[in-house]
């Protein structure tokens, strides 16, 4: 296979993974590999980003932000 025929995979600097139990549940947030912290909040990873020196103009865009687990709507357990 050719690197032209080969899939875009997205590696986005921002990896939100999925809810883990707690009080409040949170989900643990990755930038370029690195844990950074936990989110309880979209407001949170956003934050992160931030921090980063990373603007984020859309969370849905999987170039720039991944979410395993859910969405950004997912903030509890199932």
């Amino acid at each position: 296979m050719t690197e032209i025929a080969s899939p875009h995979i997205a590696r986005p600097r921002i990896l939100v993974l999925g809810v883990q139990p707690g009080t409040p549940p949170f989900r643990i947030v990755e930038i370029d590999g690195q844990v950074v912290g936990e989110a309880k909040a979209v407001t949170d990873v956003l934050e992160a980003a931030a921090a980063f020196g990373i603007t984020v103009h859309d969370l849905d865009d999987p170039d720039v932000v991944r979410w395993v687990g859910g969405d950004k709507f997912t903030w509890t357990l199932h």
